[in-house]
């Protein structure tokens, strides 16, 4: 499929329940897909998620990069709805500093999908990350199944609340507005004020 910006329309949404179904059927159903928000972001934490869909369509669903901010709130309404079940992990700033980010990513995606594995009879994630064998990894999947689409609305707004949250806590970094990723915004409050708490300090440019 093309990674463009342009909207999906009801038969390409299908077509992430079709990808689904063909990948479960020749495995074994159901289908837990996992997602992560927040990896490229210099403060804030890491959110994965989890989700085991119903089959039942959710209009509009989509990758959560390709949706705006309130289409995927308007979304994750009916990601809940359709659940099956959820799990969600998440891993704070200083976890991600101690350990490294890529240790971060692979500690969320495999604690997420974990939970729902007794559950799940296979697991799918984008990226190209080894999980462990119940679960395969596809880059690109949160744009090719229905699933890991749903975990990725599910992960951004979960993380972009958190984010707005923050921000009353921490005033001054736009955090409201970039959720923690380097806007020059964000970069020049750095600068003015320097990181706070949930400042990944082991990031480049943000630790002093």
């Amino acid at each position: 499929m093309a990674g463009g910006a342009s909207p999906r329309g009801r038969d390409s949404a299908e077509e992430l329940y079709a990808f689904d179904a063909a990948w479960a059927a020749a495995r074994r159903r159901p289908l837990a897909g996992v997602d992560e928000a927040g990896r490229g972001a210099l403060a804030g934490p890491l959110v994965a998620a989890a989700v085991i869909l119903d089959g039942a369509s959710i209009e509009g669903l989509d990758d959560s990069k390709r949706l705006g901010r309130p289409a995927r709130e308007r979304m994750l309404a009916g990601v809940l709805g359709s659940a099956e079940a959820l799990s969600v992990a998440v891993f704070p700033a200083w976890w991600i500093d101690e350990h490294g980010i890529g240790a971060a990513n692979r500690e969320a995606l495999s604690r997420a999908v974990g939970r729902l594995l007794p559950r799940a009879g296979c697991g799918l994630a984008d990226g190209n990350l080894v999980l462990g064998p119940q679960v395969d990894c596809l880059p690109g999947a949160d744009g090719k199944s229905a699933a890991v689409a749903a975990a990725s609305v599910v992960a951004k707004v979960l993380r972009d609340t958190a984010m707005s949250a923050l921000a009353a806590v921490y005033p001054g970094y736009g955090f409201e507005r970039n959720c923690g990723y380097g806007t020059p915004e964000h970069r020049r409050a750095l600068a003015r004020l320097g990181p706070c708490r949930v400042h990944r300090l082991s990031y480049a440019g943000v630790g002093r």
